[in-house]
C-alpha cells in the first residue's frame, strides 16, 4: 500500500491506494529483510519447544514410525487422548520378519487359537478387533514376502501334504512333534477343549461295542454254556457303550462346527484318516451285538444300508487314493491303523448275512480281503519307496489281527459253517497274536494315551472267532483257549476303562494339546541363510543401539575402507597394465 498527502488545502484528509501485491513481492521483501537484519547468535543452540505436549506427540510419532505401529498412531490421533504412551521395544517388530517367525514357532497371543476357528465365527471375533486384523493382514503379507516363511496363512487354509506329516511327526501314531519343528499353535498354553479332542477318541467306542459282541457270544455260545454268562452283562455293555458313542459324536459334531480347519487337517493326516471309518465300525457292532431283550429279531435291512453307504464312499475315496497312486499311494500312507479301512467290510458282510443279504456280503467280504492281503504285504515287506515305520515298538502292531480274524467270523457267518478259508484267516490272526504276545517288551516303556483303545478290540475279534472255532470244534483245547482269549480282552478293556477315568478325572491329562494338527506346511527355514529383508532388519537394530560416535566411526571406517579398496584395485589395474 501506498501512501500519497494530498495538496495543503486539505491538511487533514488522506488518501490511500490500495493495489494487489504478488506473491514474488512478498518474497523478495522478506529476503532483504532477512538480509539487513544482524545475525542471531542463538542460532547455534537447542531448539526448545515451548508447548511440551508437542514435543511429545513428536517424539511418540517417531517411535510409532520405528516401530511400524500405524494402528496405534492413528486411535491416538482420533481419541485425542493426551497421556504419553511408549511402545514396548521388544525386537520383534522390526518389519515383522521375527513377528512372524513369533507367531509360527511360539504363537503366545490369544488370538492365535482363532486360525483353526471355522470362518463364520472367525469373521465375527475380527470384527471386534479392528486394529488387530490390520496388524494380522500386515504381518500375512511380511510372511508371504519372506522366502521359506510358512505362514499361519498358507499352513492352514492349504492342505499339508502327506510327506510332511512324516517329516515333521513322530511315534506310533504320529502324534509326537519333532523337536526341530515349529508349529502354529503355543505349546505353553492349554488349548481350547474341542481342540485338544481328537477323532481317535472313537477307538474308546471300538473296544466298548466290540465287547458288546464278545459277551453277546459268551451268553448264548454252546461252547460257553458251562460259563453261564448272564445276558444281563450284554445289556449293561450295550447301554454303557451308546452313551459313550453319543458323547463322543457329540462332542466331536461340535469340534466340526467351531474348528473345522482341525478337523479337516485330521482328515490329511495318513494315520488319524482311518478314524473316520471307526462310526460306522462301531454302529455295526453295536447292531450285531444288541441284547435280545431289546432286538429280538434279526436287525433290519435299512440299518444296514444306513451304515454301509457312508463307509462305501469312504472306501470309494480311500482306495482310489490308493489305487491310482501320487503322494497317498499305499506304499507311502501305509501304517497298522490302515486296518481299521479294511476291517469295516467284514463286519459290514456279517451285518449284511444276520440281515440275510448273502449277496451284498460275499461283495464286501471279497473287497475286504483283496484289499487286506495287499495292505499285509505292503506293512510286512515296507517297499524301499514307503515311509519307514517308526522304530518304537508299541501296540499298534495289534491291528494285524483284527483283519484275518473277523474274516474269519464273516466267512462263517455268511456259508454257516468253519471251513477251510475260514479256519485259514483264523489260523493267521492266532499266528500273529501269540508273536505279539511273546514280546512282552512290546507294550512297555510308552505313555498312555486315547489311542490305546482302538489296539483293544483286535483281541476281542479273535476271541469272537475263537468262540466261533470252538463251536465247530469242540474240544477241550479250544475252549480253553476261547476262555483264556476271552478274558485277556476284557481285562484290558477294565485296564483302559480305569486308566481313562484316572486321566480324566483325576490327573487331568486324557485330552493334552494336539500338537500333530498344528504343524505347519513347510519346514521353518531356521538352517538357511537369511534373506535380504531380514538383514536390512537385523542391520536397523544394531544401528539402532549404537551410540551416535560409534555409528560416526564405523561409517567413517567403511568409507576409508572403500577408499582403500578402491586403490588398491587402481594400483592392480596399473600393475597389470
Amino acid at each position: 500500500m501506498d501512501r500519497r498527502s494530498t495538496s495543503p488545502s486539505s491538511p487533514g484528509n488522506h488518501f490511500v491506494d490500495i493495489h494487489e501485491v504478488l506473491p514474488e513481492e512478498i518474497e523478495v521483501g522478506a529476503i532483504k529483510r532477512a538480509a539487513d537484519k544482524p545475525p542471531d547468535k542463538r542460532v547455534n543452540r537447542p531448539i526448545r519447544f515451548r508447548d511440551g505436549r508437542q514435543r511429545q506427540q513428536r517424539s511418540f510419532s517417531r517411535q510409532v514410525s520405528l516401530e511400524t505401529g500405524f494402528s496405534v498412531l492413528n486411535r491416538e490421533s482420533r481419541g485425542g487422548d493426551n497421556e504419553r504412551k511408549v511402545l514396548s521395544r521388544s525386537g520383534l517388530s522390526f518389519g515383522g520378519f521375527e513377528s512372524a517367525n513369533r507367531v509360527v514357532g511360539e504363537g503366545t497371543g490369544k488370538g492365535d487359537f482363532s486360525m483353526f476357528r471355522t470362518k463364520s465365527t472367525l469373521s465375527k471375533q475380527n470384527s471386534l478387533l479392528p486394529s488387530r486384523k490390520e496388524r494380522e493382514n500386515n504381518l500375512d503379507s511380511h510372511q508371504r514376502n519372506n522366502e521359506g516363511s510358512g505362514g499361519p496363512e498358507e499352513s492352514v487354509n492349504k492342505s499339508v501334504p502327506v510327506g510332511r506329516y512324516f517329516a515333521a511327526l513322530r511315534g506310533p501314531e504320529l502324534d509326537e512333534v519333532k523337536d526341530y519343528e515349529d508349529i502354529l499353535l503355543p505349546k505353553d498354553k492349554t488349548w481350547p477343549f474341542l481342540l485338544r479332542f481328537p477323532i481317535g477318541c472313537y477307538g474308546i467306542c471300538l473296544g466298548l461295542s466290540s465287547q458288546v459282541v464278545l459277551w453277546k457270544a459268551l451268553a448264548m455260545s454252546p461252547a460257553t454254556q458251562f460259563l453261564h454268562v448272564t445276558p444281563f452283562i450284554n445289556l449293561s455293555l450295550w447301554i454303557l457303550a451308546l452313551t459313550v458313542i453319543l458323547s463322543v459324536s457329540i462332542t466331536y459334531f461340535l469340534k466340526c462346527i467351531y474348528y473345522f480347519e482341525a478337523v479337516r487337517r485330521e482328515w490329511f493326516h495318513p494315520v488319524r484318516i482311518n478314524f473316520f471309518f471307526a462310526p460306522w465300525v462301531v454302529c455295526m457292532f453295536m447292531a450285531i451285538g444288541a441284547p435280545r431283550a431289546l432286538a429280538p429279531g434279526p436287525p433290519h435291512p435299512a440299518i444296514w444300508c444306513i451304515l454301509m453307504a457312508p463307509y462305501f464312499l469312504l472306501e470309494l475315496k480311500i482306495y482310489g487314493q490308493w489305487l491310482s497312486g501320487g503322494k497317498r499311494r499305499l506304499c507311502k500312507v501305509a501304517n497298522p491303523s490302515s486296518h481299521l479301512s479294511v476291517v469295516g467290510n467284514f463286519v459290514g458282510a456279517i451285518l449284511a448275512s444276520k440281515v440275510d443279504w448273502k449277496e451284498a456280503a460275499k461283495f464286501f467280504w471279497a473287497v475286504g480281503f483283496a484289499h487286506y492281503l495287499v495292505l499285509f504285504v505292503t506293512l510286512y515287506q515296507r517297499l524301499p519307496t514307503s515311509e519307514a515305520l517308526p522304530k518304537e515298538l508299541h501296540p499298534v502292531y495289534s491291528m494285524f489281527i483284527a483283519a484275518p480274524s473277523a474274516a474269519s467270523i464273516a466267512w462263517e457267518a455268511i456259508y454257516g459253517e468253519f471251513d477251510g478259508l475260514s479256519r485259514t484267516c483264523y489260523f493267521i490272526a492266532l499266528f500273529l497274536y501269540v508273536s505279539l504276545v511273546v514280546r512282552i517288551n512290546f507294550f512297555t516303556g510308552f505313555r498312555f494315551s486315547v489311542a490305546w483303545w482302538s489296539y483293544t478290540f483286535p483281541m476281542t475279534t479273535v476271541s469272537v472267532a475263537t468262540i466261533k472255532y470252538a463251536e465247530h470244534q469242540p474240544c477241550v483245547i479250544s475252549k480253553g483257549l476261547a476262555l483264556a482269549l476271552s478274558f485277556m480282552s476284557s481285562t484290558m478293556v477294565a485296564v483302559l476303562c480305569v486308566s481313562t477315568l484316572l486321566h480324566a478325572f483325576v490327573w487331568h491329562t486324557l485330552f493334552p494339546n494336539d500338537l500333530a494338527i498344528a504343524i505347519t506346511k513347510k519346514r521353518q527355514a531356521k538352517d538357511k541363510k537369511p534373506g535380504l529383508a531380514t538383514k536390512k532388519a537385523y542391520d536397523l537394530r544394531r544401528w539402532t543401539k549404537q551410540s551416535p560416535l560409534s555409528f560416526v566411526s564405523n561409517m567413517t571406517k567403511q568409507n576409508s575402507g572403500s577408499k582403500t579398496t578402491g586403490l588398491d584395485r587402481e594400483n592392480g589395474s596399473e600393475g597389470e597394465e
